[in-house]
């Protein structure tokens, strides 16, 4: 499973994201996936790795971005007096960027997409959309489209 949440207050507002921000000056990509995880979500990170790339247009919204996915592991949860929950939480850090986050599952993003090109398709015909099924974020979208065999397997793996 991934956490994504929805995007507010930027471009692609209203979307489903991951989370993810600009690399800083002198980062490793692992390096970054690792700090923005941690300052969007609380979560700490490990075996961090590279897991796809893609190349987005977004000409609605001048921008232009190469958007690099870094894939990885949650660390354990601590133990408290020989406890250990099961797994960790994402807690939304910066509530004025996103709505709160949620886990999903690869089927549940593909399934997401495809459910968003029959909108488009609809809202194409008769100039209306609306669905009630999350969007994705551009890059998302792409990623998803492209579907990274290393991507499926490592989300089927954990």
């Amino acid at each position: 499973k991934v956490f994504a949440g929805l995007r507010k207050n930027s471009h692609g507002e209203g979307t489903l994201a991951l989370p993810g921000g600009h690399l800083e000056m002198y980062e490793t990509w692992a390096q970054c996936a690792t700090r923005e995880a941690l300052e969007e979500t609380g979560l700490e990170l490990e075996n961090v790795q590279f897991a796809h790339v893609t190349n987005d247009m977004m000409q609605d919204q001048n921008k232009h971005y190469v958007t690099i996915f870094m894939m990885a592991e949650c660390c354990p949860p601590p133990s408290f007096l020989g406890l250990t929950l099961s797994y960790q939480k994402p807690q939304n850090l910066e509530p004025h960027k996103c709505d709160g986050w949620d886990s999903y599952s690869w089927d549940e993003l593909v399934s997401f997409a495809e459910k968003s090109k029959k909108v488009k398709a609809v809202a194409d015909d008769d100039g209306e959309e609306e669905s009630a099924t999350p969007k994705l974020f551009g890059p998302l979208l792409q990623l998803v489209q492209e579907s990274p065999q290393v991507v499926i397997d490592f989300m089927n793996k954990a």
